[in-house]
């Protein structure tokens, strides 16, 4: 298996897990076996998604997943931040400020994927 933890993109993906993991934890208690689960399941998927990608030869196929993968926290994210699950505005901000970096940085891997 190839080796993953050097990637900038597993790093970021690796720490937005933790730090959802441990944001979801004050969520009230409607939201957190619901949309902080929700979360932190997404998030999970991601780490694994980027870890799979790295080890495949044809790797689009896995991108592409991921980045519906990426796209799927952000919206749930941002029905998080609209029930009022965050305490405060700025975990939100925090949160979605990785998720789009980490659009980007999978966008950019699929873009040299393709070129290949």
């Amino acid at each position: 298996m190839a080796q993953y933890e050097h990637l900038p993109i597993y790093r970021k993906a690796f720490d937005l897990s933790v730090y959802l993991e441990n944001i979801a934890r004050n969520f009230s208690r409607y939201h957190k076996y619901t949309l902080g689960s929700d979360l932190r399941n997404i998030s999970r998927m991601i780490v694994r998604l980027i870890i799979r990608a790295n080890s495949e030869r044809d790797k689009v196929a896995t991108l592409e997943k991921l980045r519906v993968g990426i796209e799927e926290l952000k919206v749930t994210a941002r029905i998080c931040k609209e029930v009022k699950a965050f305490k405060n505005f700025d975990s939100f901000k925090y949160a979605m400020g990785e998720a789009i970096s980490l659009s980007r940085q999978c966008e950019g891997w699929i873009k040299s994927m393709r070129g290949r």
